[in-house]
């Protein structure tokens, strides 16, 4: 069963980038994750891996009777072959692949693809159109370009960590792949443009996409308040310098909740619904950096509050009152939450490999006209060779020949 941004499809769904054809030879994690974003809304994406070692994403996180559970998610919708590009013959093999393709998606280290003769000089070539996208930690220019990088390094240069944690605890990195997942969807947009970009020009470009520089541009104007107030942020935990109440508190029944409050009217709801329309009354509760500054006092009263209460009963008393509040989830609230159920952000897609359906996040945008679909979870290595190599021109024992050699 394919999807449909959350339904079964019953025809052939409109693709809006049918006919972009995408070579993924990246690895670990934003440029495959871009990848599959195309791929999700209708680019033919061609996996690449290598013959003998395959995608690190296959064996990494948790498996299943030895098969990789990421792997079906980041590789769906893929056609995976394999291909050592450090080899002459398979150097030869990928420019003639590449003839004809949109878009190649890579993330070596700086200098990698030129060792191996596969330089932009040498791919433009062969495929003036081409969009190459290069996704490394640090960019392909400067003292760190050749320097291995992934995205715990992008968390701690780009400012992350240094704001994360409570104020009198270390820097905190995130448990998952923060810096990969916003590198890829700005890698995946980058692309786009350059695409559109194409149109107007009638020739492709290099996209330069370093992982420190995404998650520093969604940290907000901390560039801007430090070059004309000279403030550099500092961690709050779950506060914020800018406005209260903003927190965690903890239910009656056990129950983790979130309070926000950015704005004077949902700040003045909550602390009449906990019981203190006092605080409304100082001139400080105006604004949102004053009532930060009061937050010990207005945590106070509001933690208090819930706790008193089961989470049910919170939440529906702020929904009365027109206040802003969410339980934290886990994946499996995620998983049976109305709300995300309504969405369809989660759905079951086939797998053959696994002996059925298997859940995973749905696409990333819902589209009224041209929605996107999974058409098929993430496949075996080299599933796709003959198909790929046999459109080339190859024949079965060329193939055969270049397998026994470690080429395919």
């Amino acid at each position: 069963m394919s999807t449909e941004q959350g339904t079964e499809t019953r025809g052939p769904a409109p693709q809006p980038l049918r006919g972009i054809k995408v070579v993924d030879i990246a690895t670990l994690f934003a440029g495959p994750l871009a990848a599959t974003l195309l791929g999700d809304y209708g680019a033919d994406v061609i996996k690449v891996e290598h013959p003998r070692l395959g995608d690190a994403a296959r064996v990494h996180g948790e498996t299943k009777n030895g098969i990789g559970l990421w792997w079906k998610m980041l590789a769906r919708n893929k056609r995976p072959i394999t291909l050592y590009l450090g080899a002459p013959e398979g150097r030869d093999l990928f420019l003639r692949l590449i003839r004809d393709v949109d878009v190649v998606v890579e993330s070596f280290r700086p200098g990698t693809l030129e060792r191996w003769g596969l330089g932009w000089d040498v791919l433009v070539d062969a495929n003036p159109r081409l969009v190459l996208a290069r996704v490394s930690g640090f960019g392909q220019t400067g003292p760190f370009a050749s320097r291995p990088g992934y995205g715990t390094l992008a968390e701690a240069m780009s400012g992350f960590a240094h704001i994360t944690g409570q104020p009198d605890g270390p820097p905190t990195l995130p448990p998952f792949g923060l810096a990969d997942g916003v590198a890829a969807v700005t890698t995946a947009f980058a692309i786009l443009t350059a695409l559109r970009g194409r149109d107007i020009t009638g020739v492709g470009q290099q996209v330069d996409v370093a992982l420190i520089e995404p998650l520093l541009t969604v940290l907000g104007p901390q560039a801007t308040v430090y070059d004309q107030l000279g403030i550099i942020q500092q961690r709050t935990g779950n506060r914020t310098a800018s406005n209260a109440p903003r927190n965690t508190y903890l239910s009656a029944d056990g129950v983790w909740l979130a309070v926000s409050a950015s704005s004077l009217t949902i700040a003045e709801r909550v602390m009449r619904l906990v019981g203190r329309p006092d605080l409304c009354e100082h001139e400080w509760f105006r604004s949102g950096f004053e009532r930060a500054k009061h937050g010990d006092e207005i945590d106070a009263a509001v933690g208090a509050w819930i706790a008193e209460r089961a989470a049910d009963k919170v939440i529906e008393e702020f929904e009365q009152a027109q206040a802003a509040i969410a339980p934290v989830l886990d994946i499996a609230g995620i998983m049976s939450h109305p709300q995300y159920q309504a969405l369809g952000s989660i759905v079951h897609v086939d797998d053959d490999e696994l002996g059925g359906p298997v859940a995973m996040q749905n696409l990333i945008a819902r589209m009224s006209a041209t929605p996107g679909a999974i058409r098929w979870t993430g496949r075996p290595r080299g599933s796709a060779n003959a198909e790929i190599y046999g459109a080339l021109g190859l024949s079965p024992e060329e193939l055969s020949m270049l397998a026994a050699k470690g080429v395919v």
